[in-house]
């Protein structure tokens, strides 16, 4: 079913995904070998979704829902040509004028459908449904060539931990091959150094005007044999294309001082002098609250004191005859 139903990739919460549809797949299902034969294993389309809603339940896909994208431009620009062809031409007919509306209409609307991408949520109801339903594949099997990667991987590992009992010639073999691959690290380190020496006596017997570089691809990040190749690169530079680049590191320089320096907006004296008075007067209302606060607390204090008995003691024991 994975290999024979048709796919289509789409994004899924920010992930690529292939998604089939639910009618496609039941065609393809009622067309194969499996609804053939004396005892089919699909005797019917019902039976087709019921083992469909089966493996939804076991996870190999699940449900998921259409939700078309439009680019906001597109949009505008086809509105803008409905209107212009909707618009009545005074020298034809009325049945013209319906005819060009209606042919005007299909045209966008095709448009639309040829450009239309689409964008999958995930649906509240898991269940296979037959239509033009959404289903998402989850199951992902490893491909064959993976497993037999890893077992010649294994197997390599195995026979470098058997390397003591290899014959004598094998290790010296492997012997002879670490040797070069470490003249080859050396020399490739050595002709790292002598490029860049190369470049610094041209560069300074040119007077900065010829930049010259054997292998000029070899500390790129590129492939093995393009590293190699060209041989050379030489670049002249004129007096004037070496200003021009002075100038223009110059000019990138004062942007950058010019951003981090803060715009400054000087004041006038009234401004001043309104911003200290509203300052005055802010002080004056908190030292009036900070004195109504302190006055209520002390005020309190005495009314608790006063309220207590002579015994020193929050209560007293009064006869009910005194009362």
């Amino acid at each position: 079913m994975k290999k024979n139903v048709k796919t289509k990739k789409t994004k899924f919460l920010s992930h690529n995904v292939e998604y089939f549809s639910s009618g496609k797949t039941l065609d393809a299902l009622m067309n194969s070998k499996f609804a053939e034969g004396d005892e089919p294993f699909f005797k019917s389309r019902e039976n087709a979704i019921e083992f469909l809603d089966v493996m939804l339940e076991h996870k190999f896909f699940h449900r998921a829902r259409k939700v078309p994208v439009y680019p906001e431009g597109k949009l505008k620009a086809n509105e803008k040509e409905i209107v212009k062809e909707d618009k009545p031409d005074k020298t034809k007919s009325d049945s013209d004028n319906v005819n060009t509306q209606s042919a005007s209409e299909d045209v966008p609307k095709s448009k639309d459908k040829r450009k239309r991408k689409i964008r999958l949520d995930m649906h509240s109801e898991q269940v296979f449904v037959d239509g033009s339903e959404a289903y998402v594949w989850i199951y992902d099997p490893i491909p064959i060539h993976y497993w037999i990667f890893g077992l010649i991987l294994l197997l390599g590992a195995i026979l470098i931990c058997l390397f003591p009992l290899w014959p004598p010639f094998l290790r010296k073999g492997v012997y002879y091959l670490s040797v070069l691959a470490a003249g080859f690290l050396v020399f490739i380190l050595a002709l790292v150094v002598i490029r860049f020496i190369v470049f610094i006596i041209v560069y300074l017997a040119s007077l900065s005007k010829l930049h010259f570089w054997i292998f000029p691809n070899l500390t790129e990040d590129v492939g093995f044999l393009a590293s190699f190749w060209p041989l050379y690169e030489a670049k002249y530079e004129n007096e004037a294309q070496t200003e021009k680049k002075m100038k223009r590191k110059k000019k990138d320089k004062e942007s950058d001082n010019e951003d981090d320096i803060p715009d400054i907006i000087p004041l006038e004296p009234e401004t001043i002098e309104n911003i200290k008075e509203h300052d005055d007067s802010m002080i004056l209302r908190k030292r009036e609250s900070d004195n109504k606060k302190s006055s209520e607390s002390s005020h309190s204090e005495s009314e608790s004191e006063a309220s207590r008995s002579s015994t020193g003691k929050d209560f007293e024991i009064v006869d009910p005859n005194d009362v």
